[in-house]
């Protein structure tokens, strides 16, 4: 239910706030793997969310890039 509703949030953002977000979530992620890779984290599931929330904007940027490309 929250991937739906981050996926309607991201419909509704313009492309710059998206980049934005991308580069604050890939700078999260870049700190989990560090993290992880150095001690425990307290929740592991975080690192996956993040990843896939990553791809998400990625998917909403490209598909964006696509329907411009059409005009």
């Amino acid at each position: 239910m929250k991937d739906k509703q981050f996926n309607i949030k991201l419909r509704e953002m313009t492309t710059l706030e998206l980049e934005d977000l991308l580069q604050d979530s890939s700078s999260s992620l870049t700190k989990l793997k560090m993290n992880h890779s150095t001690a425990e984290l307290e929740n592991p599931i975080e690192l996956r969310t993040v990843r896939r929330n990553v791809a998400r904007i990625n998917t909403e940027l490209k598909s964006r890039e696509i329907q411009e490309a059409k005009k």
